[in-house]
């Protein structure tokens, strides 16, 4: 009988897994493709960084995660989860919290890119603030501010704890980070795209309600959005690009900017006093946390093997770890 059990979660997990990467080979072959075309009908906008984004970006949202989620479907959910309301309370008390373990992940992540940098005698590129260095403002807010948040949300909380929540909210939660920390392909997103993936995996398995986290993915996306609007009306952008820090080059941009500057900085404190809340009510409310079993129990010795030693999940996992591997090195 435990065989037999063991045996329809290895399935049942390879299924899922076969899924997300099949999902991801559509999304990238989408974006080489219509690289392709635009390079064959219109080469002169492949210069625009912005035009590159949108020719890569509006398939995948329009069309290729949408055939994603379709694949994913295919695997049946096991139940539904039980709706509850959230206070708005709550929900600010969660976002500080959220965005606390956020900011700290975020700065783990970038002192192991760096690290690694240090290694191998070349500093790894940033791939996030490449992208939002190079994005024009309202194109970001659209892209990273509302369509990132709404499509992610879909594809790696609801159709994949819908899919998990059988085998414990535990399982689904760590899932739920682990396959989205993946899928962002780079080292310093998936430092912070895992604990937050865990922290909105949490939300969604005690309120089955998608909104909470769409929400509040939004909100956290747009704050560094903001800080990237703040930061080159400051004329500091140029400054990060070069990774030139001379006073002598600093001291007369702030004069320049002085406006946009304090705004900035104000920004910066205002991050802070959130990220050093949220980790305060970390320590106070840590403890309050609790994860369900699920009705499928696998033996713990067994877990590991079940639900990631299958083709599927490993074939997933191997897709994205080269291309993190790829990027830190290439």
């Amino acid at each position: 009988m435990e065989q037999e059990m063991i045996r329809y979660t290895r399935k049942h997990f390879s299924k899922l897994g076969l899924m997300y990467v099949l999902g991801s080979l559509i999304i990238t072959a989408g974006q080489i493709i219509s690289t392709l075309i635009v390079r064959f009908l219109q080469p002169a906008l492949l210069d625009n960084y912005n035009y590159v984004t949108l020719i890569q970006m509006l398939p995948m949202y329009a069309v290729t995660m949408p055939l994603m989620a379709l694949l994913i479907r295919t695997v049946p959910a096991e139940r539904p989860i039980m709706q509850k309301k959230m206070r708005i309370s709550h929900w600010f008390l969660a976002f500080f919290m959220c965005y606390g373990a956020t900011y700290l992940s975020n700065l783990l992540g970038n002192i192991l890119t760096q690290l690694i940098g240090a290694i191998k005698g070349d500093p790894v590129e940033n791939a996030i603030l490449g992208v939002m260095q190079g994005l024009n403002p309202i194109l970001s807010i659209v892209i990273v501010g509302i369509l990132a948040p709404v499509m992610e949300e879909f594809l790696f909380r609801k159709l994949l704890i819908d899919r998990t929540i059988a085998y414990g909210e535990g399982t689904s939660v760590v899932f739920s980070g682990l396959i989205f920390g993946l899928f962002h392909g780079n080292l310093n997103q998936f430092a912070y795209a895992f604990v937050i993936g865990m922290f909105f995996g949490f939300l969604y398995v005690k309120t089955g309600k998608l909104r909470y986290t769409i929400l509040m993915h939004m909100a956290i996306n747009n704050i560094s959005n903001i800080s990237m609007i703040l930061l080159k009306a400051a004329g500091l952008d140029k400054l990060i690009s070069s990774g030139s820090y001379e006073p002598e080059q600093i001291i007369p941009i702030m004069m320049d900017h002085m406006l946009p500057v304090c705004l900035f900085v104000c920004h910066i404190l205002l991050i802070l006093g959130i990220a050093l809340t949220g980790l305060i009510l970390w320590i106070v409310f840590s403890k309050k946390f609790s994860l369900l079993p699920g009705e499928i129990v696998v033996p713990k010795g067994k877990r590991f093997s079940a639900y990631i030693c299958n083709v599927g999940m490993i074939l997933f996992c191997l897709f994205w770890i080269v291309q993190i591997i790829w990027q830190l090195f290439s």
